[in-house]
């Protein structure tokens, strides 16, 4: 009797989905942080904005690795893919990330040149989180594929749409970062992030209206996902749950709430990122791959798989304990209390 190996793929299908949206969540919000820094109104102000995000903001990026290295492992055909058609926007987010760190230590450091590495912080966290938001236009476009290779140009994922949703996750960090600071500060420097917030939300509010009617226009696979019946109306509640955080994220940037701003912020996110899962399920290479055709054999799943369990408990706890151990306002005088 044949014994049928084991489906690994929905499973490293949710640890990869897993992955990288607690990268978007905790890297994005730092990276939004980093953004906002460049608009603070003085140096104390900046001072406060960057220990708000320095007991965290290097730890936040084990997730990236975790991204790429699952991947490569469990769906090797769409690493090799997906990897040069976004070479150019890759290798921008990953200098920006390490030109963002330096300039984090060295702001520190090198008092004499200290405003230099404050450009460097913002403009760093700006360029890493535009060209994220280029490879996922990219990604959601599709791309040129010949065989099991990626046969396109290495431009070819500079588009309007693309250069569009670098722009709207822009806001869209902004809007975490402001969350955030809402939530570590106080005073005249928690107002000035609800009002960077409230600029953030307009434009999220305006990307995700762009993005919903862009998308089924460059793809019919989209449009027949959303709106064949009856399809439309078992989706409608992602749509309707949206709007209702949209309107609650907009009541907590007005009112005196502190902890809501931010996880309206991640709930507009979460509805964001099952919007895209629904819209490209069950591809991995969007409309030329499904996550079973990109796999790699099961018995390198399960040896991979054995690892990554252990492991990812760890990075949960010690993540989990940061967070606990630095929790509540940031202040001038005291740090954390």
């Amino acid at each position: 009797m044949t014994v049928l190996p084991f489906d690994f793929v929905p499973l490293w299908t949710l640890i990869l989905g897993f992955g990288v949206f607690y990268y978007v969540l905790f890297d994005g919000f730092d990276l939004g942080v980093g953004i906002l820094y460049g608009f603070a109104p003085d140096r104390a102000a900046r001072n406060l904005v960057m220990n708000s995000i320095a007991p965290v903001w290097d730890g936040n990026e084990t997730w990236l690795v975790l991204g790429g290295v699952g991947l490569l492992a469990a769906f090797p055909a769409a690493f090799a893919i997906i990897l040069p058609a976004v070479y150019f926007p890759i290798l921008a987010m990953l200098l920006a990330l390490v030109f963002r760190g330096v300039a984090f230590e060295f702001h520190y450091r090198d008092v004499e040149h200290r405003t230099i590495w404050d450009h460097a912080f913002c403009y760093g966290s700006a360029v890493a989180t535009f060209a994220q938001g280029v490879v996922l236009g990219a990604f959601i476009q599709g791309f040129q594929v010949d065989g099991r290779q990626f046969s396109g140009s290495a431009f070819d994922c500079f588009t309007p749409f693309s250069l569009f949703t670098g722009l709207a996750l822009v806001c869209g960090y902004g809007l975490l970062g402001a969350g955030w600071l809402i939530m570590k500060t106080e005073g005249e420097l928690q107002t000035w992030a609800r009002r960077f917030g409230r600029y953030c939300f307009i434009g999220v509010l305006v990307a995700v209206a762009v993005v919903s009617l862009w998308t089924p226009l460059i793809e019919p696979y989209i449009a027949h996902r959303w709106f064949a019946w009856p399809n439309i109306g078992f989706l409608s509640p992602v749509p309707i749950v949206t709007a209702l955080l949209a309107l609650w994220e907009w009541r907590s940037l007005n009112n005196r709430s502190e902890a809501a701003a931010f996880i309206g912020a991640i709930g507009l996110f979460l509805m964001s990122y099952i919007g895209i899962a629904i819209s490209l399920w069950p591809f991995i290479v969007p409309y030329k791959f499904t996550l079973w055709q990109a796999a790699s054999a099961p018995s390198t799943q399960a040896f991979l798989l054995v690892g990554t369990l252990f492991l990812l408990p760890v990075i949960l706890m010690y993540t989990g304990w940061s967070y606990w151990v630095f929790r509540g306002k940031v202040r001038a005088d005291i740090g954390y209390h």
